[in-house]
C-alpha cells in the first residue's frame, strides 16, 4: 500500500492543532526540521515536535535537515518522533551510522536521506540500517518547488538496492509531489509520498490524500 506523508510545512502555523487533525487519513506527519545552516532556511525543531506528538495518533515522520544530525537526534526521539531520517551529506559516514544507532537504541526507526545531486550509491553504507530511505526531488529548504522528474532513475536505483538488501525497508520521495507526479514516483519504486502544498491547498483534504495514494 502507498502510504501518505503530508508536510506540515505547508499548515497554518497558528492552527497546526487544527490543520494535524485535517490529516487524520493520512499514514504519517511529515516534520520538515531546518536550522539555516544545512539548508538556506529555519523552519521548526524540538519543541514543536514535544507539542504536536499529543494531537495526532499518527507517526511523526521527522525529517532532519540539518548540520550533525546525530548531536539531536536522541532529543527528536524523545520529543515523540517516531521515524527520524538523517541526510548522508550532512555529516561523517562514521557520526551517520551513529546517530542512526542512536535512533534504533531508543526504539524508533532510523533512516536517511540524499539530497538531488547525491547519487543513489551513498545509500548503500547504511541499506541494512535503516528503515526508509528518502530521495529529495527537490533542493531541500523550501516548500513549494518544482517535482525534479530526472530523480526517478535514482529512486528506481534506490528500489533495486532495497529489493535486494533490505526488502522491509521503505522508499520515501519528498518534493513537488501531487496527484500527477505521485503516479511517476509510485511507478519508479517509492511507497512513501510526502506532499505538502498537494494536500494543504486542496479543497478536500481527506479526498486528496486518498487522491494521492492512487
Amino acid at each position: 500500500m502507498i502510504k501518505i506523508s503530508p508536510s506540515i510545512l505547508s499548515a497554518d502555523f497558528a492552527n497546526l492543532q487544527r490543520d494535524i487533525e485535517a490529516i487524520s487519513t493520512a499514514d504519517y506527519v511529515h516534520v520538515d526540521v531546518m536550522d539555516g545552516l544545512f539548508v538556506p532556511n529555519i523552519s521548526i525543531g524540538i519543541p514543536v515536535v514535544k507539542s504536536i506528538r499529543p494531537v495526532t495518533d499518527l507517526p511523526l515522520d521527522v525529517h532532519l535537515m540539518i548540520d550533525r544530525p546525530v548531536r539531536y537526534v536522541e532529543q527528536f526521539c524523545d520529543a515523540g518522533a517516531d521515524l527520524v531520517t538523517c541526510h548522508v551529506e550532512a555529516d561523517t559516514e562514521e557520526n551517520i551510522h551513529a546517530a542512526i544507532a542512536k535512533i534504533r537504541a531508543k526504539g524508533k526507526r532510523p533512516g536517511v536521506v540524499v539530497k538531488p545531486k547525491t547519487p543513489a550509491s551513498a545509500v548503500l553504507p547504511f541499506i541494512d540500517e535503516v528503515d526508509i530511505i528518502l530521495v529529495m526531488t527537490v533542493e531541500p529548504g523550501f516548500g513549494g518547488q518544482k517535482f525534479m522528474a530526472d530523480m526517478m532513475p535514482k529512486v528506481a536505483q534506490i528500489r533495486q538496492y532495497i529489493d535486494a538488501m533490505n526488502p522491509g525497508c521503505e522508499l520515501e520521495v519528498d518534493g513537488g509531489v501531487d496527484p500527477v507526479t505521485a503516479k511517476v514516483c509510485v511507478a519508479s519504486g517509492a511507497n512513501v509520498l510526502v506532499a505538502g502544498s498537494a494536500v494543504y491547498k486542496a479543497a478536500d483534504i481527506p479526498a486528496r490524500i486518498q487522491e494521492l495514494r492512487g
